[in-house]
């Protein structure tokens, strides 16, 4: 190995390595790689930024908007209420979720996709007292296969699409990947359907939990006349930083204080609503004036009146939360909304609320305030997984939301032709909704996933090192070593499984684009078609089944599914090996 090749395979090890172990947000790991290869001259400026004009990156930023825009109008969510509702057994059930939700996902991103429909299952699963873990991975499932049927189903394909381009290549076609797409969707249906439901948990969601054994959570306290902080405010009676314990609510009469603020006085009679380790109370407790309220505990619906609701939300990968505590985040005035409970693998974070460390993939359990709506819908921070109420602004525009349909549609229609490529289609699309106003600029700017267009952008100089340093090559010649003497089908074999670990431990969009160079170095010593080899790394970075951090939309449904990490590794193992072993027989015997 040259010294270039052992500097980006040591940094693309720590990469992996950093990522794996979740030390800091994807996107920063990825980039300080990237520098680090910029500054010791492995790349130059033109080579590192590559990925910021290719194609397939620029493409995916387009889809973030009309896909944004399409689940604004809440047009597919109005017709799956219905549709839903229509079937009362759980089987049946099934059918109606994951059939649409697959062909949806074929068209667009499936991130939308299942954050619009959790929220809409949990409710109507609640509602019919059924386990939302038996709808919650099928749902993700569902989503991830239908996305390989099309080249604008998932921005993997689209990624691996843009550096075919950038090789000379003509790239995929709109429905050229189906060839994988629709066997393995129908098979993976099939399998969830028939064998999957039975592996599925029958775990409670976090709001129910909480509702169940809400002593748990909350506990309250009366203040007596006799209290020393009566008509001084919260910091100054000293009920502001407390060991274990969160001052969530007061309530006063018909009156309800939230957000308690420092500033906040307290009064005779109060009602103080703690949250936190409830087993700390006893220190508490033993202050003069301040008595537990015995018999009846604080109902966890009482909490939820006028202008306060309980929400449930999912802390994202791109989240500006990541490895900071919620008291550092200042989450209580940065989104009105207090934390009552965060839920990690299942299990309640039994600390200080405010002390918490935030990880992708945390449930948060929030009393919101009147103005939380507004809040979160203008940050990447987290995943709202609760259906709630919206305020007259946010209702729907019929005639925006149709508009923005045919538009849709059309745009399918001509790149299906092959009247103009996914780019000039969707830029076109965009542009016409800017100026019709179905969509605002700001809007339009929101509904940009940054984080996500960086990270795939700073991956596509990763692969260039790779490359330019020989080790792509080298890689390939290892695998080669091994795969040759057998035969063609276990290289394919090789090929996916390698792309499909890094998938699953890294971003899908970073594994492609690590693995698409090897890949297509292999192709050329073999002198054979590297398109067979391209769809394979494609369908095999996609298909992340196996844990809950390889795919957004598995982390999605994490916490709201009150899943556990096996649960992941039991149900999507053997859709995991089917995906497999179907992608490399078809990939052989159609391309070579």
């Amino acid at each position: 190995m040259s010294n270039e090749m052992i500097i980006v395979s040591i940094v693309i090890c720590f990469m992996i390595g950093a990522l794996i172990m979740d030390i800091a947000r994807p996107v920063i790991i990825v980039f300080t790689a990237l520098t680090i290869f910029l500054i010791t001259g492995i790349l130059k400026p033109e080579e590192a930024l590559i990925g910021f004009s290719n194609e397939g990156m620029l493409t995916i930023a387009l889809l973030f908007i009309i896909a944004g825009a399409i689940q604004k109008s809440g047009i597919i969510e109005d017709i799956m209420k219905g549709w839903l509702n229509k079937s009362n057994s759980l089987i049946g059930s099934m059918i109606r979720v994951l059939i649409p939700t697959s062909a949806l996902s074929a068209f667009l991103n499936n991130t939308p996709i299942v954050i619009t429909f959790t929220p809409m299952i949990k409710s109507w699963c609640e509602d019919r007292q059924i386990a939302p873990s038996k709808f919650l991975i099928p749902l993700s499932y569902a989503t991830i296969l239908g996305g390989t049927i099309t080249l604008m189903g998932t921005s993997t394909n689209l990624v691996v699409h843009g550096m075919l381009m950038d090789y000379g290549y003509d790239g995929f076609s709109i429905f050229q990947l189906a060839v994988i797409g629709i066997p393995i969707t129908i098979a993976g249906l099939i399998y969830l359907l028939v064998i999957g439901r039975h592996l599925l948990p029958n775990q409670k969601g976090l709001q129910q939990q909480v509702r169940e054994s809400s002593k748990e959570y909350i506990a309250e306290l009366m203040v007596e006349d006799s209290f020393s902080g009566v008509n001084r405010t919260v910091k100054e009676a000293g009920l502001r930083e407390l060991k274990g314990l969160y001052l969530l609510e007061i309530i006063r009469d018909k009156e309800r204080v939230f957000p308690v603020r420092s500033t906040t006085r307290i009064q005779a009679g109060d009602r103080l609503i703690f949250t936190g380790l409830i087993t700390a109370l006893a220190g508490l407790q033993a202050t003069k004036g301040l008595t537990l309220s015995m018999g009846k505990s604080v109902d966890v619906d009482e909490l939820q009146k006028a202008d306060s609701t309980m929400v449930e939300a999912v802390v994202s990968h791109q989240s500006s939360l990541l490895y900071k505590s919620i008291k550092q985040a200042k989450f209580r005035s940065l989104y009105d909304a207090g934390v009552i409970a965060v839920h990690r693998n299942n299990e309640r974070l039994k600390s200080k609320i405010g002390d918490i460390l935030l990880k992708p993939g945390d449930s948060l359990l929030l009393l919101a305030g009147a103005d939380f709506i507004e809040k979160y819908q203008q940050s990447e921070d987290f995943y709202v997984v609760t259906p709630f109420h919206r305020p007259h602004t946010f209702h729907r525009n019929a005639f925006k939301g149709w508009v923005t349909t045919i538009l849709f549609l059309t745009m399918i229609l001509l790149i299906t032709i092959g009247m103009l490529s996914m780019f000039k289609a969707m830029s076109i699309v965009v542009v016409v909704m800017l100026a019709m106003k179905v969509i605002t600029m700001e809007e339009a700017k929101k509904y940009i996933h940054f984080d996500v267009l960086l990270l795939i952008a700073c991956s596509f100089g990763i692969g260039m090192a790779t490359m330019k340093s020989g080790l792509a090559s080298w890689i390939a010649d290892g695998i080669l070593a091994v795969g040759e003497p057998l035969d063609l089908f276990i290289l394919l074999l090789l090929i996916y499984i390698v792309t499909n670990i890094l998938t699953e431990i890294i971003t899908n969009s970073a594994a492609a684009i690590l693995m698409v160079p090897i890949a297509f170095e292999m192709a050329a010593t073999l002198d054979l078609d590297p398109m067979g080899f391209a769809v394979t790394t494609t369908i095999a970075a996609s298909a992340s089944f196996i844990t809950p951090i390889g795919y957004q939309t598995n982390l999605i449904v994490y916490g709201p599914g009150g899943y556990t990490f096996k649960d992941y590794v039991k149900i999507g193992t053997p859709l995991s090996i089917l995906v497999m072993v179907m992608t490399v027989i078809i990939v052989y015997f159609w391309w070579y």
